[in-house]
Order: structure tokens, then C-alpha cells, then sequence
């Protein structure tokens, strides 16, 4: 079990004249799931993509280790497993070809026996040879978590888990959180209550939303 640590040192976003949030200061560390809570719009996405490296922030950092061991900004896609209802994934390919692709891009080899065991654990083992544009909105989200989960990152960070998901794929999503987050840093934005219940600590970006704080 690996020690990862995110730290967020006065994490400020600002689009145009609109203030996302200011001044965010936390450290969150592994093994551990914490939730990322707020309205609509409040910016739950936006901080996970700042997390993820997608977008920078206005000001302030956000700091990823392992180990005692800062992780460089390029090293960052080795350590995460992303998933947002903004991920593409490749309609033309099955879901098999999509994962063999992504574990190349990703320059690891394709594990096909963990990787049948997620197919398995997510209810798609007997149609992993379909084409993804075939698949329903639960199906394509059920095959984000598979692809979060490909590579055993240390970091798993999703925005909005359940959407799209039927009661049984809300079962086998909260069955993975709990799972991964005895071992591994977790976090969870969402406005869900049942998402954030699994969340021993809560950041609501509602809290910080102080324009002065931005100065």
C-alpha cells in the first residue's frame, strides 16, 4: 500500500470575473475517501480537473507525492484513475480495443486476466467484444471505472460516479469505493447524498467562495 498525498496550498479559480472558489488549503492522504460536495456549477468539476492536471488553477498549487515523493506534472496520467461524464472513450472500438489502446497510450501491457476481472466485477465480461457505441449511457459509465482502475493507479478521482447508473451499477460503483478506499486515496465530487455518504471528510466549495479571499 502506497502512501499518496494531495495538498492544496490557496488553490484559487477564477473564469473571467466569476470566482469558482478561493483559497482552498487542505491535505487529503491515503488510505482514506474524501468528498468533494457543492451545488450545480459550485466547481466540484473544476477542481477535479485542476487535481488531474487538466486545467491550472488562477493561483495556488495542488501538490501530489507518493511515498515522501513529490510526482512531476507530466508523471501525474501514472498515479490517477480519472472518471467524469466528460471522458471519451472510443464509440467504434469495443471495449476490449478501447482498453488495449488506452494500455498503450498509457505504455503498459494489457493484463488480460485483471482485466477480465473487471470486466467481470462491472457486469460486462459478455460484452466487452461489443462496440462501445452500442453500449447504453450505464454501460459506457460502468467501463470508465475499468479504465480508471486498468493501469491500479494510487488516486482514484471521480466526478459524479453514479451518473447514468441503474441501482445495480450504484451497487457495484459503491462496492469499488469502499474496496479501493481501504488501500488507496479516493475522491468524490458529487452533490449525491448516497455518493458522499462513503466520505470520511467532506470539502463543500460553497465554503469558499469569499471574493476578498482571492486578493
Amino acid at each position: 500500500m502506497s502512501n499518496y498525498k494531495i495538498e492544496f496550498k490557496n488553490l484559487t479559480k477564477i473564469f473571467g470575473r466569476r470566482l469558482v472558489f478561493a483559497n482552498v488549503n487542505k491535505i487529503l492522504a491515503s488510505p482514506n475517501i474524501y468528498g468533494i460536495a457543492g451545488s450545480n456549477g459550485s466547481g466540484k468539476s473544476t477542481i477535479s480537473k485542476i487535481i488531474a492536471g487538466v486545467i491550472s488553477p488562477t493561483k495556488g498549487k495542488v501538490l501530489h507525492s507518493i511515498d515522501g515523493q513529490n510526482i512531476p506534472s507530466e508523471e501525474l496520467h501514472k498515479h490517477i484513475g480519472f472518471v467524469s461524464p466528460y471522458l471519451v472513450l472510443y464509440d467504434e472500438f469495443t471495449a476490449e480495443e478501447n482498453l488495449i489502446h488506452f494500455a498503450r497510450i498509457r505504455g503498459i501491457e494489457y493484463e488480460k486476466e485483471y482485466l477480465d476481472y473487471l470486466f467481470n466485477q462491472f457486469s460486462l465480461y459478455n460484452r466487452k467484444k461489443d462496440i462501445v457505441k452500442a453500449y447504453s449511457s450505464g454501460m459506457k459509465q460502468r467501463l470508465k471505472f475499468i479504465f480508471a482502475l486498468q493501469h491500479k493507479p494510487s488516486l482514484i478521482l471521480l466526478d459524479e460516479p453514479t451518473s447514468n447508473l441503474d441501482n445495480q451499477g450504484k451497487d457495484i460503483v459503491y462496492r469499488t469505493i469502499e474496496e479501493q478506499g481501504k488501500e488507496k486515496l479516493v475522491i468524490i465530487a458529487s452533490n449525491e447524498d448516497a455518493d458522499l455518504n462513503f466520505c470520511k471528510e467532506i470539502i463543500n466549495i460553497e465554503e469558499f467562495k469569499n471574493i476578498n479571499d482571492a486578493k
